[in-house]
C-alpha cells in the first residue's frame, strides 16, 4: 500500500516548487505575479464574475480574493462594476491592458510548464496525471477541470 502521507508531502511540495518557479519567471518577464496570472485567465474565461465566485475557484477567503482583485484593479488590469442582480457584490471584468499581458504572459506559463512537466512525463502519464487530480479535486468539492 502506498504511504498516503508521503504522497501528499510529495504533492505539496511539487506545487511549491513549480508555483515559485512559475511566479518567479512571470514577475521577472512579465511584471505579473503567478496568482494574478491565474485570477486573469478565469476572468477572463469567464467575461464576468463575482469576487465569491474567484474564492470559491481558488479555494481562498473572500477577503483574500477581494485584496488579490484590489491589486489587478490598481494595475489596471480589471475593472469592478455593480452587480445588477445583487446590490452586495461587484462583477469583475479584465481590462484591454490585463487581456494583454494575459496574453503575452500565458506563452511563458505554457512553455515553462512543458519545461518542467512536459519534458519529464510522456504525453499519456501527463493525461492521466490531469484526470487523477481533477477526481481527487472534485472529491474534495473542487471544481473538475473539463476534460
Amino acid at each position: 500500500m502506498t504511504d498516503l502521507t508521503s504522497l501528499f508531502s510529495d504533492l505539496v511540495r511539487l506545487e511549491t516548487r513549480l508555483y515559485n518557479t512559475l511566479d518567479a519567471r512571470l514577475k521577472a518577464e512579465h511584471d505579473l505575479p503567478l496568482g494574478q496570472f491565474e485570477f486573469l485567465r478565469f476572468i477572463a474565461a469567464s467575461g464576468t464574475t463575482r469576487v465569491q465566485d474567484l474564492a470559491h475557484e481558488f479555494a481562498i477567503t473572500v477577503g483574500a480574493t477581494s485584496k488579490g482583485v484590489d491589486r489587478l484593479e490598481a494595475a489596471g488590469r480589471c475593472r469592478r462594476t455593480a452587480n445588477p442582480e445583487d446590490r452586495r457584490s461587484s462583477l469583475v471584468e479584465a481590462t484591454p491592458a490585463g487581456l494583454e499581458i494575459l496574453a503575452a504572459a500565458t506563452p511563458t506559463v505554457e512553455a515553462e510548464l512543458v519545461a518542467r512537466i512536459g519534458t519529464v512525463l510522456p504525453e499519456q502519464s501527463v493525461e492521466d496525471l490531469a484526470t487523477l487530480l481533477s477526481t481527487i479535486s472534485a472529491g474534495l468539492g473542487g471544481s473538475r477541470r473539463p476534460t
